[in-house]
């Protein structure tokens, strides 16, 4: 269902711009260092396509707000603030990422700025939120937990276990569903036969939207709207409609997709349709924007160079954050095997 929303001012369309190419341009470095072969392990998923879902969402947020993502959440984290740097290191499995280079690309998380974690299971973090927002409720802290995860974790009992509770008990949650149109392989259309999302999600008692994710502006608003309810103890569900413009993972090349439909879906293009409303406008013009693509050009190829630069974490930090700081850590099978070979 597509709904109705009070348009923000343009004034903000330029920063949400520059946020989604920053999204995009960081995603397409990341799919470079696979090239590289400077990533950790095979599995990267890229958010291209969906930096309106990001952005739009995330702007509506305060600090001190949480949320979880599921393994395509590069770009949400950036929208909340993180250093690509940082992230980019992560993703190499280097030291200095955000999780000392032991989450990589599908587990990278930072309470500092309320990230209470990605993960790779379909649907797994969608329960944190629940927890977090009891939390908001219990400490009258005022703060939303958002829980984002893709149309393949509808199929996920856990989601309608979460749904219900946090209706329920009437918690400062938002559940987001980012429907790129493709749980793996499968469209969705050929996993549901009612497509409209967000129905469920009223069935519990939440309220609950669809919007179309091709105007980052309509993403905004509807955020806004719900996060501003949720904090009031009416938690709720946000569909946003996009197209995923590559495949599951690196390695896909989505051979269950024709060239036609991906031409077409490409044309569902958020980043592009803020350029084109912000020179209709003449909010910019199209050299300001060419030079401020430019300008994130560098600062995404500054991230690959800083990753490649940085080191990997000693074999000796494997059980760090691992176990209680106060409790001895566990011997390395490699270590106890040379202890033992040296005895001979």
């Amino acid at each position: 269902m597509a709904i109705a929303t009070k348009k923000n001012t343009n004034s903000e369309l330029y920063a949400h711009y520059a946020l989604m190419r920053r999204i995009r341009t960081f995603e397409e470095r990341v799919g470079e260092l696979f090239v590289l072969g400077q990533s950790a392990g095979s599995m990267l998923h890229l958010s291209i396509g969906e930096e309106s879902a990001a952005v739009g969402v995330c702007s509506a947020m305060n600090e001190g707000d949480s949320f979880t993502t599921h393994h395509r959440g590069h770009g949400i984290f950036l929208a909340r603030g993180a250093d690509p740097s940082r992230m980019m290191a992560e993703i190499a499995g280097k030291e200095t990422g955000y999780c000392s280079g032991k989450g990589g690309s599908m587990h990278i998380a930072d309470m500092g700025l309320g990230h209470l974690g990605a993960n790779a299971i379909v649907g797994g973090g969608i329960p944190a939120i629940v927890g977090a927002g009891l939390s908001a409720r219990q400490k009258n802290s005022g703060a939303v937990s958002v829980g984002f995860f893709g149309d393949g974790a509808t199929g996920q009992g856990i989601l309608y276990e979460s749904m219900n509770m946090a209706a329920l008990w009437g918690l400062p949650v938002l559940f987001v569903c980012i429907n790129n149109q493709y749980g793996m392989g499968t469209r969705i259309d050929r996993a549901t036969a009612n497509t409209k999302l967000h129905e469920r999600a009223a069935a519990f008692g939440l309220a609950a939207l669809t919007v179309d994710g091709l105007d980052v502006e309509d993403v905004v608003d509807a955020s806004r709207r719900l996060i501003e309810g949720a904090r009031k103890g009416k938690p709720a569900f946000l569909a946003i409609d996009c197209y995923r413009f590559y495949g599951h993972a690196r390695k896909d090349k989505s051979p269950y997709r024709d060239e036609a439909e991906e031409v077409q879906g490409r044309q569902k293009d958020p980043v592009l349709k803020a350029r084109e409303k912000l020179i209709a406008t003449d909010i910019m013009n199209e050299d300001s924007l060419n030079a401020l693509d430019a300008k994130i050009d560098v600062e995404m190829d500054a991230t690959v160079d800083f990753a490649i630069g940085e080191k990997q974490p000693a074999l000796t930090s494997m059980f760090k954050d691992v176990y209680d700081p106060s409790q001895p850590e566990p011997e390395p099978v490699r270590t106890r095997i040379n202890r033992i070979l040296a005895r001979q």
